[in-house]
């Protein structure tokens, strides 16, 4: 057998043996899901107190968890459980409860961190009602267009609570000069990005979130008829 012949047939040899590496992988990469083994595979959706979605493929299959290693220590097995415990909230978490004995930023990731993972976006505009009444708010513009991630403003300048600037601001319009009030309102909230150098600064472009009761009636999906002076509103 010449050397030209010899080397054609290892060739082939070591292409087959690729081959077969090849589709071993690939069974093994698609490994049917096993809800007995791994927990059930459609995602638990918590709604109280926010919404959040956990899923067992990321810690079981994927992870290598086993089930008992949160179930029934950290979590009952009944569904539902931790939300009808009352104190199923990122507080526990970082007492070290539910999720937080985890991720603590040493087993797993912070739960202060990646809020992404669980926690999704309101694809709704939010519109402020108070101290300035139509004002528009967009995550998606921040998120997708600016890159930027949940905790950028949700850790140090926004509450994870709907309604609590307009609870924290509903006195502040009586105080003092109006005009100042609302520069010291811009620069607490919005102004801490909106100033010129990491945004636009708040002073500019002002209709882009102030968008009057006509654009809250628009975006409301309402086609409002102007009140006669003196008709009731209801």
């Amino acid at each position: 057998m010449n050397t030209n012949k010899a080397s054609t047939i290892n060739l082939l040899a070591l292409a087959a043996f690729l081959a077969t590496s090849l589709l071993a992988n690939t069974s093994m990469a698609a490994e049917t899901y096993d809800a007995d083994k791994y927990g059930p595979q459609e995602p638990i959706v918590w709604t109280t107190p926010t919404k959040s979605t956990f899923t067992h493929k990321t810690h079981t299959m994927d992870a290598g968890l086993a089930c008992d290693s949160c179930h029934e220590k950290i979590f009952a097995m009944e569904r539902g459980s931790a939300e009808k415990a009352g104190d199923f909230s990122m507080k526990s978490f970082k007492e070290g409860k539910y999720c937080g004995s985890c991720h603590d930023g040493s087993t797993a990731f912070n739960t202060t961190t990646q809020c992404g993972s669980c926690h999704s976006a309101p694809e709704t505009p939010i519109i402020f009602t108070a101290p300035v009444k139509a004002v528009s708010f967009e995550h998606s513009i921040h998120l997708k267009k600016g890159g930027l991630t949940c905790e950028a403003c949700h850790k140090e300048v926004f509450a994870m609570k709907k309604g609590s600037v307009e609870e924290a601001e509903k006195t502040g319009t009586h105080q003092g000069d109006k005009r100042e009030y609302l520069e010291k309102l811009h620069n607490k909230y919005c102004g801490t990005c909106h100033n010129a150098s990491q945004a636009f600064g708040y002073l500019t472009r002002c209709t882009v979130c102030h968008i009057g009761v006509k654009g809250n009636n628009a975006l409301q999906g309402g086609d409002q008829k102007k009140q006669k002076h003196g008709d009731s509103k209801h």
